[in-house]
């Protein structure tokens, strides 16, 4: 496609990481990027040619409302919208509070739901699209797990319902799994792993604590070999640019290598490839290995 140069792009979640990098990315293309931040000091860093800070808190109804208002009263076309805002909160099932679950899927689902709706009117004038920043976790939900993958399948879902409702009127909807990226979000979801663990109950822990503690260190080895903010942004300029995007784009060779597995291997199969990946990473391995 042609340099994006008075078309808008919204993108949310983007104070840090790979939303921070799109839209960085995005400007450079040519657009002028709409960029979600939460707090006033990160529109600061943020601010910058082709790129206006908003503050956007998408479990917030009258956030997602001025955001509406701003792309209606703008002469430019609004593009896209770049769904990325997320939070990671890991924990066993049994163990993670209803107030937490709900938390996670206001953030990781029902947020994106907001924001699409309220701009979908501008994306169908502009015959624009949506990109759904998913997760390799939307396609296999590693144990503690439950409640960030639960958000990213259903965010897989409702995609792909919404590119069959919208796609005959001239939206595409785009999705984009990333796997491993250096980005603070995993140091963040480790120290809320770590919190909620101390939480457990001492039955909780005697049952999960060490499976907590693998998750953990699988997770920091997972980033610290992931791909850089940068290199997943261009990831997503490119669903946001291409002229005939895909349905889905991976980000990273884990992501492209587990989504692989998942349509390919049985259920059983594939809980014993997760077991043995996550048996090196168990504190009486590392003990062994001493």
């Amino acid at each position: 496609m042609t340099r994006g140069t008075q078309r808008l792009i919204v993108v949310t979640g983007a104070s840090t990481g790979m939303g921070a990098s799109a839209a960085r990315e995005l400007a450079r293309r040519g657009f002028h990027v709409l960029a979600g931040v939460r707090r006033d000091r990160d529109a600061d860093s943020m601010r910058a040619t082709g790129v206006e800070p908003v503050i956007l808190d998408i479990t917030e109804p009258e956030h997602v409302a001025a955001l509406a208002a701003r792309v209606a009263g703008d002469p430019r076309a609004l593009h896209a919208v770049v769904n990325n805002a997320g939070i990671q909160v890991n924990a066993p099932v049994e163990a993670l509070p209803m107030t937490q679950w709900r938390r996670v899927f206001d953030v990781n689902l029902f947020g994106h739901v907001a924001v699409t709706q309220a701009l979908l009117p501008a994306l169908l004038r502009s015959r624009g699209r949506v990109v759904n920043i998913s997760s390799v976790g939307g396609k296999a939900a590693m144990p503690t797990y439950g409640a960030y993958a639960g958000a990213k399948f259903a965010l897989e879902a409702v995609s792909d319902s919404l590119r069959r409702e919208v796609g005959p009127l001239g939206v595409q909807v785009v999705v984009v799994e990333p796997g491993g990226v250096r980005t603070e979000m995993a140091a963040r979801g480790i120290a809320t792993a770590n919190r909620l663990a101390a939480r457990m109950t001492p039955e909780q822990d005697e049952r999960y604590g060490s499976l907590v503690r693998a998750i953990n260190s699988l997770m920091d080895t997972g980033t610290s070999s992931g791909v850089s903010a940068e290199a997943a942004a261009r990831v997503i300029a490119k669903a946001v640019t291409a002229r005939r995007p895909r349905t889905r784009y991976t980000v990273g060779r884990d992501a492209a290598l587990i989504t692989r597995l998942t349509r390919i291997l049985p259920d059983r199969t594939l809980d014993r490839v997760i077991a043995a990946g996550l048996r090196r990473h168990h504190p009486e391995a590392a003990h062994r290995a001493l």
